[in-house]
């Protein structure tokens, strides 16, 4: 095979980071200074955290231009909404309220049950809060209908006397009236109907509502607090209770951030002591505690000025960014191990700026790499449709930018002043200057103690450690033994057969639940909802957009097999609408409605007995009728995103211009863009990955291997994820987008390494890819782990989530990096670069 190497931007790159290294060394104490004055600049930028906070789950978890957003603008332009007539059916928004569900593990309808359920009930209308000095109880804030305020269905039934329940035959999901008809498939779970079937014998659980009116947003806030702290107080004797508002979900999220303040001093204290642990050397002179806790300071100087630069600039703050100086904390560290491990290969009598001019230019490429892939992935994933995986990726970017950059000016001023005192041999400690061998009487303590600065006299380079030495003497040899490639070969594919099974099963879209931390009482009130009410879905609107003659008889017809196609879908249960109950009216009437004129005649006097129905009617100034809703009740049948594009598709079919819209869909529209986009931004980036690795790496196919590498990383990932309990949503797509860039980092160390080596057989070039590379790379990966290992306790699945993908995606590449990626290059080790 012919040799191919590609030098014209590598060895310019390595120049110039030589050149950069070689003044650094000379003026450490310039670049020592400025990157911590400019932190404290742009630290300033904290200061505007409050803010800039945004949080709304709308805005940040649902696609930016979702088609449930232009749907919504619609309804609310052609359906305005009447503050004296409330409908929760028909509201364009989930509204302002609060809700309970009572459940009992008999009968919630016996009379017991019940009581404890009024006097609940009581409580609620009777609690007072006070706005202006003034109080207000529910009757004050309530939405109305018809001046009175909206109430629940089944309470109404039995009159507010739990006695009464025994005089009433209730008939489900359904319950006829004189004058309506009541849905109590959304007050009562998990019914027990009799041996005909619609007569409701018992009932484990009941849900109450009690909407409010809008119009001022502080007064209701105040009253859903007041009533979350009323239910929080409340130990009914027959019951048992859950409760939600429809602000708690918001609530609950922003409390996300605070819950791993705590987390994070220990992140850097663990952080801290595993790399001065894995920095120390017996030698008091050669060893890198002061630059491994620069490492980790570095690192922090990079969040403090990427998160502040955003804050001054004005960018919104989202929870998701919250985990940013977790990765952060990975990649320094990252880069600090290389460095320090190109630096123990210098000639130690070299002036210090020789040797940081040869570290540098040994690190160039592998930094350089890991830099681009890492901010070209983030930053490509700002195209993304989802708020929170644009604020992550803008924040994660620039902060990474912020880690390259400090990494080579601070840490590498710390390696130079460092290196000073190793230059006049001082302990790294009192910096006292101490002796290189131990006289002969003194004892084993003060040899261990005050003594150090020893190197190899032959070689002029420090000594090699014994744990590096690991991957020189024993692992480089195991591993390219014909033996073990063939078992690695064997693991690799029972690995990917297990991916790509996971990546079949993995489960798309947000739980919403997630959102709240796992103590949550709305976590309970979840839980209840699903299992107590969980065969009733969505009541979804069906809007006709155009205007249309429903007087004329063959476009009703048209109208009426539309209907009929949503009716036939296996999870439509029933249609509601003004149009078949005026159809209705008018057949037991005996009423004529063939022409334009009979049918509004007869259409004012029915909108008059079921005023609800006006809301739905759309009238242009001269009378006529521009646009019309009816409802489609439907069931669990389904997943939510079958159900979502059925309705969207049978709408789109009908010759009717129809719009399908529930409040719901605004979430619903993640499953629509998720997979597509998350696919999308991982393609391109893998192919930045690719181009920036065939421009740095002197040799395409070393580049290619790499690009494969990664490309069987997220594989991995993914399907490890889905059996790890993590669905594809906007949260897990920000991790997989990083997972890019960390994946990159451990394979482009191992390849350069192997191609840069002067060895000229591919599994001598292995070994030493290995023995220069392998233990930063493993010091790079524990690290990593360890700064996110605290957020495996925290009670937010976000968090917990970025544990766990991090967690894949270092191990995975870890594997990938020290154990495939090198028998990998060994077949294809003709074809290196020429040294």
């Amino acid at each position: 095979m012919a040799r191919c190497s590609t030098h014209c931007i590598e060895r310019p790159l390595r120049l110039c980071f030589q050149m950069m290294g070689a003044f650094i060394g000379s003026h450490p104490w310039w670049f020592l200074i400025a990157p911590l004055l400019l932190s404290m600049g742009l630290g300033g930028g904290f200061y505007f955290l409050k803010e800039e906070l945004s949080n709304n789950i709308e805005e940040q978890f649902t696609p930016v231009d979702g088609q449930a957003k232009t749907e919504r603008r619609f309804i609310q332009e052609t359906f305005p909404g009447n503050d004296s007539m409330f409908s929760s059916l028909r509201l364009s928004t989930r509204g302002s309220f609060a809700t309970l569900i009572a459940t009992s593990d008999w009968n919630i309808l016996a009379v017991e049950p019940l009581q404890d359920i009024l006097d609940l009930d009581s409580k609620i209308r009777r609690m007072v809060v006070h706005v202006n000095q003034q109080p207000l109880e529910f009757v004050d804030v309530c939405a109305e209908v018809m001046g009175s305020c909206a109430s629940n269905d089944l309470l109404d039934i039995i009159g507010y006397k739990a006695n009464n329940i025994d005089a009433v035959n209730l008939t489900f999901p359904w319950y006829h009236t004189g004058l309506r008809d009541v849905p109590l498939h959304l007050s009562l779970g998990s019914v027990t109907l009799n041996n005909e079937g619609s007569v409701v014998e018992a009932a484990q659980a009941l849900q109450l509502h009690y909407y409010l009116n809008e119009e001022d947003s502080r007064t209701t806030e105040l009253w859903l607090e007041s009533f979350i702290k009323l239910l929080s107080d409340q130990s009914p004797t027959h019951i048992q209770v859950t409760f939600s508002t429809s602000m708690s979900m918001q609530w609950e999220f922003e409390k996300s951030p605070s819950s791993v303040v705590s987390l994070f001093s220990i992140t850097y204290a663990i952080v801290i002591a595993f790399s001065v642990l894995s920095c120390w050397r017996s030698d008091q002179v050669r060893t890198k505690v002061w630059v491994a806790s620069c490492g980790v300071l570095s690192a922090a100087l990079a969040v403090v000025s990427g998160f502040g630069v955003l804050l001054l600039l004005g960018q919104p703050f989202v929870v998701t960014a919250a985990s940013c100086p977790f990765m952060i904390l990975g990649i320094g560290l990252d880069d600090m191990f290389i460095l320090i491990s190109c630096w123990h290969r210098t000639r130690v009598l070299d002036s210090i700026p020789d040797r940081l001019a040869d570290t540098y230019r040994e690190a160039a490429v592998s930094i350089s790499i890991t830099t681009l892939t890492d901010a070209l992935a983030l930053f490509l994933g700002y195209s993304s449709p989802f708020g929170s995986v644009r604020a992550f990726s803008l924040y994660a970017g620039v902060s990474v930018c912020f880690c390259s950059l400090y990494s080579l000016t601070f840490l590498g001023a710390c390696m130079a002043v460092d290196g000073r005192r190793e230059a006049d041999n001082k302990h790294w400690f009192t910096c006292a200057k101490i002796s290189e061998d131990s006289p002969p009487a003194d004892s084993k303590t003060f040899s261990a103690c005050c003594v150090g600065g020893s190197f190899d006299w032959t070689t002029e380079r420090e000594e090699t450690r014994p744990v590096g030495g690991i991957y020189e003497q024993f692992y480089g040899p195991f591993l390219t033994h014909k033996l073990t490639k063939v078992c690695v070969y064997g693991i690799y594919a029972g690995y990917l057969a297990v991916s790509i099974y996971g990546c079949f099963t993995l489960k798309e879209g947000l739980d919403v639940r997630n959102l709240a931390l796992d103590d949550s009482y709305i976590r309970k009130y979840y839980d209840d909802r699903t299992q107590h009410f969980s065969d009733f879905s969505y009541t979804v609107m069906v809007a006709v957009k155009q205007p249309f003659p429903y007087w004329h008889q063959e476009e009703q017809q048209l109208l009426l097999s539309c209907i009929s196609k949503f009716e036939s879908l296996n999870y439509v249960n029933s249609t509601i609408g003004w149009f078949s109950s005026f159809q209705q009216y008018t057949n037991a009437a005996n009423l004529s409605t063939g022409s334009q004129e009979a049918f509004q005649a007869h259409l004012a006097p029915f909108l008059e007995l079921n005023s609800p129905f006006r809301l739905d009617i759309n009238w242009t100034a001269d009378g006529q009728i521009q646009a019309s809703r009816f409802f489609i009740q439907t069931l669990n049948k389904s997943t939510m995103k079958d159900m979502l594009i059925g309705l969207r598709e049978t709408a789109r079919e009908c010759p009717v211009e129809l719009l399908v819209y529930h409040p719901a869909f605004i979430y619903l529209d993640q499953y629509t863009v998720i997979k597509d986009t998350t696919v999308q931004t991982v393609l391109v980036a893998v192919l930045a990955m690719l181009l920036v690795s065939l421009l740095l790496i002197p040799s395409p196919v070393c580049s290619v291997l790499v690009a494969f590498a990664v490309c069987s990383v997220i594989v991995g990932v993914t399907g490890f994820m889905s059996l790890w309990d993590v669905s594809l949503d906007s949260i897990s797509m920000n991790n997989l987008v990083m997972c890019i860039g960390f994946s990159v980092d451990f394979s482009a160390h191992v390849s350069y390494a192997f191609i840069s080596s002067s060895k000229s057989d591919s599994n001598q070039k292995a070994r030493d890819a290995l023995a220069h590379f392998g233990y930063p790379i493993m010091q790079g990966a524990l690290s990593t782990i360890l700064g996110v290992a605290v957020l495996s306790v925290s009670g937010s699945y976000l968090f917990r989530t970025f544990f766990k993908i991090m967690f894949l995606v270092i191990c995975f590449g870890l594997l990938h990096g020290l154990v495939f990626l090198p028998v990998f290059l060994t077949v294809f080790g003709a074809c290196w670069a020429q040294q």
